[in-house]
């Protein structure tokens, strides 16, 4: 039987952690609130040192390292937030520290990791590629492993988030978390059990990269074939043996939300909620918007990181705003005639739709002669209108279609 951390385990971690990790705010959704019919609110763990909760359960692990464990440097596989706590964590004990991460891992999270004082080593496309050879390069220099989610210690520090909450919410009935391999919901739901059996703690994962459903259904963890999400924080294709005992008895439910779903998440919370959040941050204010899961008020949301690269940020903001209905990508079929693009982009224009880009094709073999085809941009203000502005150009003899569609 594998033991479970307990909440004198999460309290000692929180000691450890007074001066180190900061107690991060506990902010109100109003969306979400209206949305829910009841409170909800974030908890913002993307404003916590090296912009994620990782540092707590890093500084946990690396701190109670001996003397003779220190010397010979820690190694950690992370797509970014891991390793930028292990850096953070290994530099105030005075550590060396050395970070595997997937080639594909996003430059600033490298570059932060950099800056932290950790040595790069680009291993992979994925965390678990890095996490190989993170434990061969263990094992060939005698440096420390630091797991990001399987060990006792880290399972530990991630469950001071739940001691900040209760603290700040007493009357918190539901806590929805991300899950990766799942350290945070771990350490969430010990500390939340232990004090209030009747809070229900939700984990929610990438609908392509979750493996926790069917290690669940499985009874034992399984290892996904594949896996590929926007929210390359929980992209991890294996529970933990230890974090998939915690979750199979303390965790309430898994439940999964789609990219379009993640993306809707974040466009809110930076429009609405002032917050930047990386894709797996969102992820559990992303099950809220979705109605994934049935939930009872007032909930708490861990918005679990912020570091998110601006490049991603733009893709998903546009993607978000598409999945909300308010941006279109629409291809117009029709005649090649003098006057033809002004007639179609002033019918756009009455609808009070803005066109963001144009692109006029006659090349396209599929037309016919004498058409043309027109690749447009368009930002609406909502489902309803671009169902209006798309029936409306319908309606006046415009062939349209939508990107991707033959």
């Amino acid at each position: 039987m594998t033991e479970l951390v307990g909440l004198a385990d999460v309290q000692a971690a929180r000691e450890l952690l007074a001066g180190v990790t900061r107690t991060t705010p506990l902010e109100p959704s109003r969306p979400l609130s209206a949305e829910l019919g009841g409170p909800v609110w974030l908890k913002c763990e993307n404003v916590q040192r090296a912009g994620s909760y990782k540092v707590r359960g890093a500084y946990v692990r690396i701190s109670r390292l001996s003397a003779e464990e220190r010397a010979r440097g820690v190694v950690a596989a992370s797509a970014g937030n891991h390793a930028q706590g292990v850096a953070l964590a290994a530099g105030l004990v005075g550590a060396r520290a050395t970070v595997f991460m997937p080639v594909n891992a996003p430059l600033p999270k490298v570059a932060a990791t950099k800056g932290y004082g950790a040595r790069i080593e680009l291993v992979g496309n994925t965390v678990d590629e890095s996490l190989v050879a993170a434990q061969t390069f263990a094992e060939r220099t005698g440096a420390v492993f630091i797991h990001p989610f399987d060990h006792p210690d880290v399972i530990a520090g991630q469950g001071t988030v739940a001691l900040e909450i209760l603290e700040q919410c007493p009357d918190v009935r539901t806590i929805v978390t991300g899950v990766g391999g799942g350290g945070l919901v771990s350490g969430l739901a010990v500390a939340a059990k232990a004090l209030r059996p009747d809070v229900r703690v939700i984990g929610v994962q990438a609908a392509s990269a979750a493996a926790f459903p069917p290690s669940l259904q499985a009874g034992e963890p399984v290892r996904l074939p594949s896996f590929a999400t926007i929210a390359d924080g929980i992209a991890v294709g294996r529970p933990g043996e230890l974090t998939f005992t915690h979750v199979r008895k303390l965790v309430d439910d898994v439940v999964t939300v789609s990219e379009e779903d993640i993306s809707r998440a974040l466009l809110m919370l930076l429009e609405r909620g002032k917050q930047v959040v990386e894709p797996a941050g969102a992820v559990g204010v992303a099950a809220l918007l979705a109605g994934a899961v049935e939930v009872t008020t007032p909930v708490v949301a861990v918005l679990s990181g912020g570091n998110i690269d601006p490049l991603l940020m733009l893709r998903v903001i546009e993607h978000g705003l598409a999945a909300a209905g308010r941006f279109l990508r629409v291809t117009v079929r029709c005649t090649d005639r003098p006057g033809q693009l002004a007639s179609l982009l002033g019918e756009i224009a009455e609808h009070r739709a803005n066109v963001v880009d144009v692109v006029h094709q006659r090349a396209n073999p599929h037309l016919r002669l004498g058409e043309v085809e027109v690749a447009l941009s368009v930002e609406t203000r909502g489902v309803a209108h671009s169902d209006t502005l798309i029936s409306a150009l319908r309606a006046s003899g415009y062939q349209v279609s939508f990107a991707g569609e033959g």
